[in-house]
């Protein structure tokens, strides 16, 4: 007997979530729901709860894969099934994805008990088979690795699992409802995977007094006697059930009217969101909500509560972008529609006519994000520079081969990444390399005296598997804030260069830092972060003016590298210095300083990268001074083209 869970209809509040969720099981082909929110806000519990009450499954019986009798998979690879065989009914499975999870677990692999006992080629199902017809979650899954979150996407956009390793050549049906949950302090969603999630929902801790006491005294009271608490819910939950099944029966019946649908085309366009899977989501939804409310033509509070849904996490394009949906735009652009007296009239001239819903905010500038903080005063003597354009990077790499946290900048020796050769043991821990090992033994069987089906294997047969992946590496930014740096283009180009390379370490999930430097110090400006909104935002604000302390600045990041290194000893870091060069401070020296300072990084290998900011008919070189003393590239303002910085990265790290 399984132990109880919380109930769904137990939770207190979070109408949208328990919404959300309810209509993905009503119509599983919206997509799925990605729930983001703080820790500690009952995002697991609900999504487990949500099992409980799916409708049963009926399945073809000892059919591994879940095949549907009424529709069997011809490609089943544990058929072919008939289709007046035995069949079963059971609950609707549950299957949970580990962020850790190797590709064999979630894909299925070689059966590696039957190859060697047997010597037969047989397939273990993995998790994306277990989940057809089912719920699949994924807990933190901004922090999936990159090589499951393809195989993810690949599953979840064709409805189907192709499985090409080791010798297996199998595909088989992986159709199920996607739930996804995420703390976004820990770093935002690769936007590929984002984009897939039909619906999203911002979940919080209730404020409300009332409220938070009602969310304890029911945890207490199912942690104190899960059995009771839940069977005081059975009734509850029974109900939900019984809609939901209801629900799914009215679905084909619903009808969704042209208008309506050209109103949800109004909305998608008013938004200006990519593609136009915002559009299909908007009318499965709106048809499953019709459904649940047990009606039949889908009207506009239908579409409403779609978009409210389905558009908030397609409306952000970059890490600087305010989450959330401007529900004035939208309540415009459904009136806007509604009050046409005629869809198919453009307006004068045939020109569309012009909507009273405000533009959306230009996503390229995170100043125009309502996550940007109010613009500071500048004191005498300081000066303020918004940032220009950001623009599209490619990827810096720390050089050599590292062993960090899974992530997508520099090369990495990992446990999960993709299989570049296999080794003998050394006495570290490792996955088996079948296809090698059984390489290795098979020459040996006769002298073995092998007279029976099955492998005779030796310890010195046994090959591992070596990896290569991508990990992700601290990015620390250490910006010249001077007077010499003041000047307002100059400031603003180095402004928006520096968040150009903010925005491909979001993508790359890197770790990102900010050291800034003028007067007579230099201070962190933000501490090292996955949040590099935050780090944006810091940025954004940056006054500048003063005298140029270049070697306190350098000191400064070598010390907070230097914490780092303890903190996490296997993230390498790289270290990107924009300057002009110059050194002034009180006494004078400080050049000199400054390329002790840069030496001293250099003998520690600290990987660096110097951006040259300095303009003007005569220039004095120090930037490239610098870049030696660091051993690092240095590259000039104006030329932080995307291909020119790439083309000097590869240059210094030797990358193809």
């Amino acid at each position: 007997m399984t132990a109880p869970i919380f109930p769904l209809s137990a939770v207190v509040g979070m109408d949208d979530l328990r919404l959300a969720l309810v209509l993905n099981a009503v119509s599983p082909a919206i997509g799925g729901v990605l729930v983001r929110g703080e820790k500690g806000t009952a995002k697991s519990t609900a999504v487990r709860a949500l099992a409980a009450v799916l409708p049963a499954v009926e399945v073809v019986s000892g059919c591994r894969f879940s095949c549907d009798p009424a529709d069997i998979d011809p490609d089943c690879p544990d058929g072919p099934h008939d289709f007046a065989g035995p069949r079963e009914s059971r609950p609707a499975r549950l299957v949970e994805l580990p962020v850790g999870a190797s590709e064999d677990r979630l894909v299925g692999a070689l059966d590696i008990e039957r190859a060697l006992a047997e010597g037969v080629k047989a397939y273990e199902p993995g998790l994306l088979a277990a989940a057809h017809r089912g719920l699949l979650y994924v807990d933190e899954v901004n922090l999936l690795g990159d090589h499951l979150v393809d195989l993810l996407l690949d599953a979840a956009a064709l409805g189907m699992s192709y499985v090409e390793r080791e010798g297996v050549s199998i595909r088989h049906r992986s159709r199920f409802l996607l739930v996804g949950t995420m703390n976004p302090e820990e770093g935002e969603l690769r936007p590929q995977l984002l984009d897939r999630f039909g619906l999203t929902v911002e979940v919080a801790a209730p404020r409300e007094v009332d409220a938070r006491a009602e969310v304890v005294r029911r945890r207490l009271s199912f942690d104190a006697d899960p059995t009771s608490f839940a069977a005081g819910f059975s009734a509850a939950e029974s109900e939900l059930a019984s809609r939901i099944l209801t629900a799914r029966e009215l679905l084909a019946q619903v009808a969704l009217p042209d208008a309506v649908l050209r109103q949800i085309a109004s909305v998608c366009a008013s938004f200006e969101v990519d593609g136009l899977r915002a559009d299909i989501v908007i009318a499965r939804t709106a048809v499953a909500h019709t459904a649940w409310e047990g009606r039949s033509v889908v009207d506009g509070d239908d579409v409403r509560m779609a978009a409210r849904l389905a558009l908030p996490h397609r409306r952000r394009r970059n890490p600087f972008d305010a989450p959330g949906l401007d529900e004035e735009q939208l309540d415009n652009a459904l009136d806007d529609h509604s009050n046409d007296d005629d869809p198919h009239d453009d307006g004068p001239g045939g020109a569309p006519a012009p909507q009273d819903s405000p533009a959306p905010a230009d996503s390229s500038s995170p100043t125009d994000s309502g996550s940007a903080p109010e613009r500071p005063m500048p004191a005498p003597g300081e000066s303020f520079a918004a940032p220009t354009d950001t623009f599209r990077t490619r990827r810096l790499e720390v050089p050599g081969v590292g062993s960090g946290a899974a992530g997508r900048r520099s090369r990495a020796k990992t446990d999960v990444g993709r299989v570049t050769g296999s080794s003998r043991p050394t006495g570290k821990a490792g996955r088996l390399h079948l296809v090698s090992t059984m390489i290795a033994a098979a020459p040996q069987q006769k002298a073995r005296g092998r007279t029976s089906a099955g492998l005779i294997l030796r310890r010195q047969d046994l090959r591992l598997a070596r990896r290569e992946g991508r990990e992700s590496n601290l990015v620390l930014f250490v910006v010249d804030a001077s007077g010499s740096m003041a000047a307002r283009s100059r400031m603003g180009a180095v402004k928006g260069a520096v968040l150009s390379l903010l925005l491909d370490a979001y993508q790359r999930r890197d770790k990102v830092g900010l050291v800034t430097f003028r007067g007579d110090s230099a201070e962190l400006a933000l501490p090292p972060t996955s949040s590099v909104d935050t780090a944006a935002a810091r940025l954004t604000v940056l006054r500048t003016g003063g005298r140029t302390p270049l070697a306190a600045g350098l000191l400064r990041a070598r010390e907070v590298l230097r914490v780092e290194r303890l903190r996490d000893p296997r993230r390498r870091a790289l270290m990107v210095v924009v300057t002009d060069g110059r050194a002034t401070r009180r006494g004078g020296g400080d050049l000199e300083d400054a390329y002790r300072t840069a030496a001293l990084l250099a003998a520690e290998g600290t990987a660096a990268v110097v951006v040259d900011c300095e303009s003007g008919p005569v220039r004095l070189g120090l930037a490239g001074k610098l870049a030696m003393a660091l051993g690092g590239p240095a590259v000039r303002l104006e030329e932080l083209a995307a291909d020119t910085l790439a083309a000097s990265v590869r240059t210094f790290t030797g990358a193809a």
